[in-house]
């Protein structure tokens, strides 16, 4: 592995350990917690498309006519994400995007899926991203969580964007969460088990083969450029601290329906 890989990961593992072991997990005990939580994730799951779709726009040709783009190697790394990542496969066997498929569990939950929906609504309308934030009543932290993304990919560096997508990405969900939805779901599977399925499937597609293709791809972006490492791990950091504020306006709405209820 790259020395300066080891040195990134090394240099966020604090911001990491803050995330895995972020007490919004241990908040969540009921449906209506876990919820909550999904009501703010889905934005994550969202522009984590978004950042992977800017990727395979920078580092491969999406027009006409085709011409080969950048490094044949980036290519191949990219694409095979974006093909795990947009087409994967429901339970039952159906093509969902994974950010689809949250959305069924969403559904399945009772979570409200309106915000996200009307989000994304406003802006297939041509609504800018605040009028669409605000027409949503989107989170304020979902807000800023959205914004630090696309500031990374309106950057228009790849290399940051890559930094931004392999050390920011959905793996940081630790074992316990999955062993509470495991309890969930031996009571309320009618409520639930779509969900696990989502984390199920995340685990075998995206936490072991997907993170070493886009090590591998922020590695081939950096390469020789100190500057650009230098670059990577600034916006790693923002980007992993803009979760972590995600995670604790999750955990206040949490805490704020266990008293209230």
């Amino acid at each position: 592995m790259h020395p300066n890989i080891i040195k990134i990961q090394k240099e966020i593992e604090p911001l990491r350990q803050e995330i895995i072991n972020h007490k919004v997990y241990s908040a969540i005990s009921e449906l209506e917690d876990l919820r909550i939580f999904m009501e703010h994730h889905i934005f994550a799951v969202w522009d984590f498309m978004s950042l992977l779709k800017a990727l395979q726009m920078n580092l491969t040709c999406t027009t006409l006519p085709w011409f080969p783009v950048g490094d044949p190697v980036t290519r191949q790394l990219i694409n095979e994400i974006v093909a795990g990542e947009e087409s994967d496969v429901d339970a039952g066997g159906a093509i969902k995007s994974h950010f689809e498929l949250y959305l069924d569990a969403m559904d399945q939950c009772g979570a409200n899926t309106k915000p996200i929906n009307d989000f994304l609504n406003a802006l297939k309308a041509g609504k800018s991203f605040n009028e669409a934030f605000d027409l949503a009543g989107v989170p304020d932290a979902a807000k800023d969580f959205v914004n630090a993304t696309f500031e990374t990919i309106n950057s228009g560096k790849t290399h940051l964007q890559a930094a931004s997508f392999t050390f920011g990405r959905e793996d940081l969900i630790p074992n316990m969460f999955y062993s509470m939805v495991n309890d969930l779901n031996s009571t309320q599977a009618d409520k639930v088990s779509i969900f696990k399925y989502y984390l199920e499937r995340h685990i075998e597609v995206d936490g072991d083969h997907h993170s070493h293709l886009a090590l591998s791809m922020t590695e081939k972006l950096c390469e020789k450029e100190e500057a650009f490492w230098a670059e990577a791990e600034e916006t790693t950091k923002q980007a992993l601290q803009k979760r972590i504020d995600l995670w604790d306006a999750a955990y206040a709405e949490i805490v704020k329906y266990k008293v209230e209820a």
